[in-house]
């Protein structure tokens, strides 16, 4: 405008940046990248470590199936031969059993194949669900297809509490002459073909018997009979 004055003029503004700004956002962006990196590379580390293992599986489930079809494990069989009970006594005051039990066994490995390695064996007594005797019995091995004889003995005395229906099965058997007595065996076993061995299993064995005591005239001319056992792997 001629003579006048015309509206003030301001330089342009400027924004400045600090250094320190700067250079906290190019940290920044370098972590964001690293994390970024390192996340991809761990994931796909990680898958293929997954793979790797599923198919290790896969492989070990197909060997197996392949071992199997070809050797065709069979589970032993445990039968109860010869039962001699001498004594089986039990205190009502004091709840002390004193037993004499001597058990023999034909033990049967059906396998054409394997042969089998019977290692920590152990039978126990049981009368009434109440456990009166533990002994440990010889390791051995057992050849294909064949039968091995065993025994074992429980004698001596041992606390045992009965309950009502313990009891009661108690008199029933003083009356009979025949005691229900159960048998359990633990072990470990190991399969055998050729020079390898498998990995241990722990079956368990149980033998539900019925014994006459040998001194009891009231038997009624009842006579132990060879019992087979249930084998629970």
């Amino acid at each position: 405008m001629a003579g006048g004055y015309g509206p003030p003029i301001y330089p342009p503004s400027q924004t400045y940046h600090s250094q320190a700004r700067r250079g906290g956002e190019v940290g920044c962006s370098i972590c964001r990248c690293f994390l970024n990196c390192l996340g991809c590379c761990g994931g796909c580390i990680l898958s293929i470590l997954c793979n790797i293992l599923i198919g290790i599986a896969v492989c070990l489930g197909i060997v197996a199936l392949i071992l199997w079809f070809i050797l065709r494990p069979n589970v032993v069989k445990f039968q109860v031969t010869e039962a001699n009970l001498t004594r089986f006594d039990l205190d009502p005051q004091s709840h002390s059993l004193r037993y004499n039990l001597a058990l023999n066994f034909s033990v049967r490995n059906p396998n054409q194949r394997l042969g089998i390695h019977y290692d920590r064996l152990e039978a126990r007594g049981y009368y009434g669900d109440q456990r009166f005797a533990a002994v440990d019995m010889k390791s051995f091995y057992q050849g294909r297809k064949k039968t091995a004889e065993i025994g074992t003995e429980f004698e001596g005395e041992s606390l045992v509490l009965l309950g009502s229906g313990g009891r009661k099965d108690l008199r029933e058997d003083r009356k009979s002459g025949v005691y229900r007595i159960d048998v359990k065996l633990r072990f470990k076993i190991r399969f055998k073909f050729g020079f390898l061995n498998s990995w241990a299993l722990k079956p368990m064995i149980k033998c539900h018997l019925k014994v006459p005591l040998g001194s009891s005239g009231s038997a009624g001319g009842f006579q132990f009979h060879p019992t087979k056992c249930h084998v629970d792997l």
